[in-house]
């Protein structure tokens, strides 16, 4: 006992160290246990998220293989679109360029017709100058006209005047016909005196003769007159003459005037005028005519007058000459004193005096038949003056008159060739016309047919229906909510669509020239814009475009389709519902024309 009491003393101290050993060892081992497994877990945690990473990394790539691949292949048919296309292209140049020659053709044509219609207007212009032109002549011898009628009317002043003087004359001369009667008797008494004043009686008889070759003068400038007078007559029955063929003239002018008025309808109110006013000229010609012819019988009428005046004026003189001799004679007889001297020069102062008076006669009727004279010559050169107008206006009137008849030509040559121009095209459009409603009833009919097979293989399937001429598809069924990609159900349908296409296309003549237009369409909701699209704009182009290069890798033509986004703005109907939103997203197929 002794024994294990001492042993037990000496181990005491050894295992509350070794405890105390172990326990500090297993506190260690347990804190790095317990540092590796928070390291375990962190580096598994780390490995978990770095395998996902990459597993969504791996899809990425592999999404990224796919689209590159897709891309391949759209840039591969993109390739042949363009190929197609530049042919197209170059095809529709080379029709461009055609349609460009037969343009710049009809253009110069055009022109040339343009051109045509401004020459005859320019024509038209200077014939309308050329008429104002006689109208400004035809006031001006009008004009003249009314100075010849104010000169008419000086001359029957002027005959009016010697009317007065010859009612004068023959009052004197009735006051000596009654003094002769008075002194008749005492006359025969002193006939036996005459004898002795024979002498005196014979150089008054001289006086007298001068007298006498002065009116003798007188007479032949009446002559002249009269001559002149003829003259004048044969220049107005001339005036007259021209007056008619000027008037032939403008009747000529008119009938072309008619003629431009039925193609030119703008002037004809100018001409219907100047056709009037030339009339009037030809009246006013006709009335100074008459007036001229007038103012002829005046003369002639002054004419007769004067020389019945110088027969009055002569009768008077031998009156004065015998009174004088029986008044001598009367105061020889009463007054025997006087001397035969004194008697010759009381005789002599008589006849001095008979004969002033006569030669102061002489000399009035100078002066009145000069006057006569210079109112003839004056007369005459207005005549020759109103000549020279007429023909300056007759020429002009024919000069008109070939200008108005080459216009007409000119005018019915161009409106000829403007209306076979217009025929023409006319035809060629009434053609066109009738091509293209031949080409839009045989497309109709095609229309009709693919309507009617599409209808039958559609029938019954829903968000596919027939709205006039066309086929709408609910966006639903061939495309996810905000995706572009067909899904399977919609690649089906768009398929049998396309199969019957190109069937009823292969019957289709080849001159028609048809498309299948794509349209696509959203409701009006906005995209986010952190999508693949940013707007509906862009959504609505990207689906139409998805189902035409489905039908284009299903072999249809490319040339025949056409895709078209309207985003939201083209609804079917306006109100805000769930219902209205889905019935404007869709997709619409439309067979119609280029």
């Amino acid at each position: 006992m002794g024994l294990s009491r001492r042993g037990s003393r000496s181990d005491a101290p050894i295992w509350p160290g070794f405890v105390d050993a172990m326990s500090s060892l297993l506190l260690v081992l347990m804190f790095v246990v317990t540092i590796f497994l928070i390291v375990q877990f962190v580096l598994r945690t780390t490995i978990t998220t770095q395998n996902t990473q990459l597993d969504s990394l791996s899809q990425q790539v592999q999404s990224l293989a796919d689209a590159l691949g897709l891309a391949r292949t759209d840039a591969a048919k993109l390739k042949d679109q363009v190929g197609q296309l530049s042919g197209q292209l170059d095809s529709a140049k080379a029709k461009a360029d055609q349609q460009s020659a037969l343009i710049a053709t009809l253009n110069t044509q055009l022109t040339a017709r343009e051109g045509d219609l401004t020459a005859a207007q320019a024509k038209i212009t200077s014939f309308e100058q050329q008429v104002a032109s006689l109208l400004a002549d035809r006031d001006a011898a009008r004009g003249q006209m009314a100075q010849l009628g104010q000169q008419v009317t000086d001359l029957t002043t002027a005959r009016d005047k010697l009317q007065t003087e010859q009612d004068a004359l023959q009052l004197a001369v009735a006051k000596a016909r009654s003094e002769i009667d008075a002194q008749t008797e005492a006359a025969r008494l002193a006939a036996a005196r005459r004898e002795a004043l024979e002498g005196l009686i014979a150089d008054l008889h001289n006086k007298i003769d001068s007298g006498q070759t002065s009116l003798a003068d007188a007479l032949k400038a009446l002559d002249a007159n009269k001559k002149s007078t003829a003259d004048l007559n044969q220049q107005v029955t001339a005036l007259q003459s021209n007056l008619s063929d000027a008037e032939k003239a403008r009747l000529a002018e008119q009938a072309a005037a008619e003629a431009l008025k039925q193609q030119l309808a703008g002037v004809q109110a100018d001409l219907s005028d100047q056709e009037k006013q030339r009339l009037a000229d030809a009246a006013a010609a006709e009335a100074l005519r008459q007036k001229l012819k007038d103012s002829q019988d005046e003369l002639t009428a002054m004419t007769l007058a004067l020389e019945e005046q110088r027969k009055r004026a002569e009768d008077t003189l031998t009156l004065l000459a015998a009174a004088q001799n029986a008044k001598a004679v009367a105061e020889a007889a009463t007054q025997s004193q006087i001397t035969e001297a004194q008697k010759n020069a009381a005789l002599l102062a008589v006849a001095q005096k008979t004969l002033t008076d006569e030669q102061k006669k002489e000399e009035s009727s100078a002066r009145q038949v000069a006057l006569l004279n210079q109112q003839i010559a004056a007369m005459r050169a207005q005549l020759a003056n109103l000549q020279g107008i007429l023909d300056a206006s007759a020429q002009k009137d024919s000069d008109n008159s070939v200008q108005i008849q080459s216009l007409g030509s000119q005018l019915n040559q161009a409106l000829a060739q403007l209306a076979d121009e217009q025929r023409r095209r006319a035809d060629l459009e009434e053609a066109e016309r009738k091509r293209l409603e031949e080409q839009n009833k045989q497309l109709a009919g095609y229309r009709s047919e693919f309507f009617g097979k599409v209808s039958q293989v559609l029938a019954g399937r829903d968000g596919v229906k027939v709205v006039g001429d066309r086929f709408v598809f609910s966006s639903e069924v061939l495309f996810e909510p905000a995706s572009a990609d067909l899904s399977d159900a919609g690649k089906q349908q768009i398929a049998k669509v396309g199969s019957i296409l190109q069937d009823v296309a292969a019957q289709m003549p080849a001159d028609i020239n048809w498309i299948l237009q794509v349209n696509g369409f959203t409701d009006n909701t906005p995209l986010s814009g952190s999508g693949q699209f940013k707007d509906n704009w862009e959504l609505s182009q990207a689906r139409a475009l998805s189902v035409v290069r489905f039908l284009i890798s299903q072999g249809f033509p490319a040339s025949r389709l056409a895709a078209t986004g309207f985003g939201e703005f083209q609804p079917v109907t306006t109100d805000d519902t769930p219902e209205a939103r889905a019935q404007n997203r869709r997709i619409e197929l439309k067979l119609t024309e280029k």
